[in-house]
């Protein structure tokens, strides 16, 4: 009975210590120069030191909502949203919650550099896929949750604008092949299941042009 209560009264404390470090986090202001450390350290090799990477492989992190970035990072220490390359960097930088937030807060205080789309037949169809989506298929309009000008809404929704084409399509098809699956509801895996090859390399292109 005593181990019982014993082991009872440890898991209110580690719950209630957990709750009061989260809220610690939540409220404490983000510390630039703590943040431009890290980024120096861990980030700029792959995403550059304002966030503008120039691999199309990594995604362009600059005027991204700080709380998508933190999200994101959160979910790829738990395992949330797989992938090898982020795991390992958020696990042996050992990344904290705080840090996350620094990051988040800095990357968005950044300047993206535009984007230039360059073939005008995909920008075409992708614009009618982004603006109207494809009723046949049920695929909405990206605009609807991006934004007409894919400046997404913070908290909710990412921004896209001047993306990496590749960067899009590559997270498009993850999500279609339910490799990425740290979307709520669903939704991301919901409307790449409906759509073509064809429509997310269209929707990248058009995307990687927006401003």
């Amino acid at each position: 009975m005593k181990n019982t209560i014993a082991l009872a009264a440890f898991a209110a404390l580690t719950a209630f210590s957990t709750a009061q470090a989260e809220e610690t986090v939540a409220t404490t202001k983000a510390d630039p120069a703590r943040a431009q450390q890290l980024v120096t350290t861990v980030c700029a090799a792959c995403h550059g030191a304002d966030g503008n990477s120039t691999s199309p492989t990594y995604p362009k992190l600059a005027g991204q909502g700080a709380e998508y970035i933190t999200k994101q990072l959160t979910n790829f220490k738990s395992g949330d949203r797989k992938n090898p390359i982020m795991y390992g960097i958020v696990t042996s930088n050992n990344l904290t919650p705080a840090d996350m937030k620094d990051l988040g807060q800095y990357f968005a205080s950044q300047t993206e550099k535009p984007g230039m789309a360059k073939d005008k037949e995909l920008v075409e169809a992708g614009a009618k896929i982004f603006k109207g989506g494809n009723a046949a298929s049920g695929v909405p309009a990206c605009q609807a949750c991006h934004g007409p000008a894919g400046a997404g809404i913070p908290v909710q929704f990412p921004r896209l604008a001047s993306q990496h084409k590749d960067y899009i399509y590559a997270q498009l098809n993850a999500f279609r092949l339910g490799e990425r699956a740290n979307d709520g509801g669903k939704m991301m895996r919901t409307i790449a299941a409906k759509m073509t090859d064809q429509e997310m390399k269209a929707a990248a292109e058009y995307i990687s042009g927006l401003h």
